[in-house]
């Protein structure tokens, strides 16, 4: 098990096991970020990078890195959840498993010191919306946790574009988002192509109707979902039914 300090993170950070910080000059509504580690330097960072009057962050370590312990931690309510990935990717699953069924609105952003394809599609499966490494955290981290928020993804291009690779090029795992339940039949035939990443240019040859039409209904359906991008439709459909088909047995 690795318990040093990430590579990434400055010495001396300051900690406290489990704090509520809060800006006292803002009335804006603030965002509640849990930052959940067992290492008090990544705590004591992060606060650090969130202590803007933007944000309501409430800090607990992490006592145990054993996956049945992870899987009963009780941690406090908040619309976004930090997690460190310094325990091993099932202790890590079993954390993020116990969050999503605890609180099924939150969010998850997930830090560590390199997210490589396999263990990063893996966390995407279980419904994490954000990766960062700590270095990327000191700069991006205070725009990554709105995003994620409001519902969209934080992840890296190249492991975007690979994980959509993935469930494409699976005959398995070919979607249709029926969760939604009002879609009519056009947009649930453009929704269909989009998963089989077509461009509106093919969509609308293949559906015989005008490429603005298929903007339209594009558009529509980025609202009906609640996100901004087709990727994050894509990953939106896919996501709602591997999550529970694949989580380990381990985390379950």
């Amino acid at each position: 098990m690795n318990t040093g300090a990430p590579r990434d993170l400055p010495q001396g950070t300051g900690f406290s096991t489990l704090t509520d910080r809060v800006g006292t000059t803002s009335n804006t509504k603030r965002l509640s970020v849990c930052l959940l580690s067992p290492h008090p330097l990544v705590l004591g960072e992060f606060e650090r990078i969130l202590n803007k009057p933007g944000f309501r962050v409430v800090s607990k370590r992490l006592e145990s890195m054993l996956a049945p312990d992870l899987r009963q931690e009780q941690p406090p309510k908040a619309q976004v959840y930090l997690v460190d990935a310094l325990a091993a990717r099932q202790a890590t699953a079993a954390l993020i498993a116990n969050i999503l069924e605890r609180y099924p609105g939150a969010r998850v952003l997930v830090v560590g010191d390199q997210h490589l394809a396999a263990n990063s599609y893996s966390l995407l499966r279980l419904g994490v919306k954000g990766l960062l490494t700590y270095g990327e955290a000191r700069t991006q981290l205070c725009r990554a946790l709105p995003l994620v928020a409001e519902g969209g993804f934080w992840v890296p291009r190249s492991l975007l574009s690979g994980f959509v690779d993935s469930i494409l090029t699976s005959q398995s795992r070919r979607l249709k988002a029926d969760s939604v339940t009002n879609l009519s039949r056009r947009e649930q035939e453009v929704l269909d192509s989009l998963l089989e990443n077509l461009a509106n240019k093919e969509i609308a040859a293949k559906l015989n109707i005008a490429e603005r039409t298929v903007k339209f209904h594009v558009s529509n359906l980025l609202s009906k979902f609640g996100v901004r991008r087709r990727a994050d439709l894509i990953l939106l459909c896919f996501q709602r039914r591997t999550v529970e088909r694949e989580m380990p047995l381990s985390v379950r």
